[in-house]
Formats: structure tokens, sequence, C-alpha cells
């Protein structure tokens, strides 16, 4: 009990301090103010404290400093998971400096722990995202300052599960995939580190955990370039991003030259009719070769659908 009278003595006391220029309610008497006690309001960054006079005044918690514009002029929607699917890639810079963090743009992990399926093919399809696991009910938090663009059930985002894509001002947009309940709703401003969702296994998903995403301008990288997931630091307070690492081949670790590499692979999706030996004749390579590209053995069972490094 001791612990907790002196845990509130500590918030009235930085209150009062944080209220001392705050406009005073009518009739405030000329004696120091006391903070009692703060209510909640509708706006989630604003407080009502009250005094022991009997009066009151508004405490803002700092309100997300967002340039809206630049946001919602671009392929802004709340109807569509993906607003980007009609951007052109090939507008997009080979290389872009993008800003994630300074003293006005802030920065927190939305969940912390060992990614166990990161960015890479998975099971013959393109898996875009990082896997990070936690407990049904964990908090999740918004990565970057930025405004909710899209709030989507399991029905509307199928695989994702209970999904919340938020856009941030330097371009990118973050994706928070099976959730067992959102916080948030579209147009809302989020800063860095609000809860906008609770973990759970919602959509295509085998257990709790989050599927994070970054995208810039519609395409997927490898999000362990920004983010430490094990540790939860940001890897830097600027990006440098290039058009290469938009390739499902290319990860966080590998040296410019290995992942610029990466990016030219050939990809074949299996058809029926397909055969190892088939492929290698057809794109000019040997089966050895495409074994070790794809870690199979050259009795591996083709399956249609199943994408396959051929170069």
């Amino acid at each position: 009990m001791k612990k907790t009278y002196i845990v509130l003595f500590t918030l009235l006391s930085s209150l009062a301090c944080m209220a001392q220029d705050l406009p005073a309610a009518p009739d405030s008497l000329a004696r120091p103010r006391s903070p009692m006690d703060t209510l909640d309001t509708q706006d989630k960054y604003t407080r009502v404290i009250l005094f022991d006079d009997n009066t009151w005044a508004y405490l803002d918690l700092g309100h997300p400093k967002i340039d809206t514009a630049s946001l919602f002029d671009e392929y802004w929607t709340n109807t569509e998971m993906h607003a980007y699917h009609a951007y052109p890639a090939s507008l997009i810079p080979d290389e872009i400096d993008l800003l994630l963090a300074d003293s006005l743009n802030s920065y927190c992990p939305p969940i912390q722990g060992k990614v166990f399926s990161g960015y890479k093919v998975r099971r013959g399809s393109s898996h875009q995202g990082t896997d990070v696991p936690l407990n049904v009910g964990d908090t999740v938090r918004a990565a970057f300052d930025g405004i909710v663009r899209y709030v989507g059930t399991t029905k509307q985002t199928g695989g994702y599960g209970n999904l919340v894509v938020i856009r941030h001002s330097n371009g990118l947009e973050t994706y928070y995939g099976h959730l067992s309940k959102t916080l948030c709703e579209p147009n809302d401003p989020v800063k860095a580190g609000d809860v906008i969702g609770l973990g759970g296994s919602t959509g295509r998903s085998t257990g709790p955990h989050l599927h994070f995403e970054t995208r810039y301008k519609g395409q997927t990288f490898d999000a362990e370039r920004v983010i430490d997931f094990e540790t939860g630091a940001l890897r830097d307070s600027v990006l440098t991003l290039k058009k290469h690492y938009f390739s499902i081949y290319s990860h966080y670790g590998q040296s410019d030259n290995e992942s610029a590499a990466a990016s030219d692979r050939i990809v074949h999706t299996i058809r029926s009719g397909d055969t190892l030996s088939g492929l290698a004749k057809r794109y000019g390579t040997t089966v050895s070769a495409i074994c070790k590209l794809n870690n199979i053995s050259a009795s591996k069972t083709l399956r249609i659908g199943e994408r396959i490094i051929v170069r």
C-alpha cells in the first residue's frame, strides 16, 4: 500500500509541474493548487486535472505532429488493404534515404521477441513479413508516429486475420496482423508506442504471433533491416532503402552485392508436367544447381503452384 501512495504522489507531483502554465478554470484561488486526480477525455492525448481548490485544467499529453497532407494525398484508402496495388514500381528510385527516428519522430518496438519466421520463400510461396511470437492478449504497439489507414477483420483480410495498417510520414506503411482485437480506427493519429491492438492467432496462423510487414509504396522488404526484434532496438535512425531490397530473396545480413544478385534470380512457378530435368534444360542450368539453390534433393516431388529458383 505504501508503494501505491508513493507512485500516486509522484504522478500527481509531476502533473503539478506540468500544469503550472495551464490556465485555471474561473474563480481560481490565489494559493498554490495541488492536483488531486485526472480524468480522461474523448481525445486520448488530452486529460483533465482536478485540483484541491475545486478548479480544473486541461493537460496536453503531446499530440502527434504529422504531415497529414502528404499522407492523404497519395493512394489513400480506408477500404482497401493494399493501397498501392496500382502504383508503378518503376517510379520508385533505385535508392532513397528514409528518416525513421529523430527528436521529432519517435520509435517503439511493436513487439519484442525472437523471430521464428522471417521474410523469405516459405513452403513454395512468399512470406512477406516477419513473425514474432507472443501470447494472446499481449499489447501490440505502433512502431512509428503515423495515421491508421486501414483496419480489417479476418473476413476482409483472409490470411492476415485482424489487421491494422499504419502509414508514416516518410512513405512507409507498417502492417500488424493476426491480432485478437484491434484498438484503433481508420484515420486515427497514433504516436510510436500507442497500443493499436492485442496479439492473437486470427487468420491463417499456426499459433499466437505478430505478423509484421514493412512496405514502401506497396513494395515489401525485410523488416529486420529496420528492427532488431530480439532486442527491440532500431537498426539505425535512417534507412537507405534500395530497390533490390524488394526481392523476397533479399534479406538483412546480406552484403549489398549478395542482395543485388539475389534480386536477379529467376523463379519458376510449377505447372502440371514440370520436372527438375525439364526445368534445367529449359533454363540452361543443371538439376544439381537447381537443388542447391532451393536446398532440395533431386528426388523431391514438385507441387503445382510451388515456386522454384531456377537460376
